[in-house]
């Protein structure tokens, strides 16, 4: 049976990347600490309690996924900006981009009786066209311990290059044991699912994962967390969730207004901060563009 490595919350990012290419997946124990956990829950709680469970086998009849955890949550907008995950997101998706920004946030809640998920790649929320790129680095945080018998996430170390077509056997699939406030990370093409929640309580995790700057995210975050809302929060998170170009002339707009009053072809940035940034988004993504 193949087991997943676990490392210290002290692990340096080449320790952590190396794990990630040879398995697809690592997990890191103790990035949250107990506090952590418990101001997550305190402010994310009430919107857990009246999520509704999925409809579907796939998003799980007794799973519930709460979204939008930008504009619900402090601490969750701690751990999405958390400095390791970032130098690590930033490092294993940089052959692919010019900059990254955050795919979805979701507080996936298996309940007891849950089935386990069908294995599967994160990948495919974009269907199966693009080949030759990575375009995830995703993060699994624990906010109850995960073990086997409440749905620890089944993992399949070592597949991120199989054939889309390819179904893992029994013996290939372990599950991400660990503790409340470690984290799961994995690629957007290793081979993964939700475990079954054989316990008689909730299995809670924080998905928080993060994609390339010019791809379209899965949560829609301009809707999630709409300008008005995203002005209040730092610039770097504001650029995280896409109030920044995605690569040289992607992304741009131009604000509704009277002929004059309002400036053209503005970076994203200025409806959160009134920053132009020049044509088109600037000139140090055109330069890193005819570096790449």
């Amino acid at each position: 049976m193949p087991e997943l490595k676990t490392l210290p919350a002290s692990a340096t990012t080449d320790e952590i990347l190396q794990c990630i290419e040879r398995d697809g997946a690592v997990i890191v124990k103790d990035l949250a600490t107990p506090d952590d956990i418990a101001t997550f829950r305190r402010e994310l709680d009430p919107y857990m309690e009246a999520t509704e469970a999925g409809r579907d086998d796939f998003s799980g009849r007794a799973t519930t996924r709460t979204g939008a955890l930008v504009a619900r949550s402090a601490k969750a907008r701690e751990m999405i900006m958390n400095p390791k995950i970032l130098e690590a997101a930033n490092k294993f998706l940089s052959p692919y981009c010019q900059r990254i920004q955050l795919h979805l946030t979701q507080i996936i809640r298996l309940k007891p009786g849950q089935g386990a998920q069908t294995i599967h790649r994160d990948r495919w929320a974009w269907g199966r066209y693009l080949k030759g790129v990575e375009p995830q680095f995703n993060t699994i945080w624990a906010v109850t311990d995960f073990t086997a018998e409440n749905g620890a996430t089944q993992v399949v170390p070592g597949s991120s290059d199989w054939p889309d077509n390819r179904q893992a056997k029994p013996e290939e699939v372990c599950q991400a044991i660990m503790t409340a406030g470690s984290v799961l990370i994995y690629t957007g093409s290793v081979f993964h699912g939700g475990g079954e929640n054989r316990s008689n309580a909730d299995r809670i995790a924080a998905n928080l994962t993060y994609t390339l700057g010019w791809l379209r995210q899965e949560e829609n975050q301009y809707l999630s967390c709409p300008p008005e809302l995203a002005a209040q929060f730092s610039p770097e998170l504001q650029d995280m969730l896409g109030y920044t170009m995605g690569q040289y002339a992607m992304g741009y707009y131009t604000p509704p207004g009277l002929p004059g009053e309002q400036p053209e072809c503005v970076t994203p940035a200025f409806a959160v901060r009134r920053i132009e940034s020049g044509s088109m988004g600037g000139e140090e993504l055109l330069d890193a563009a005819r570096k790449a």
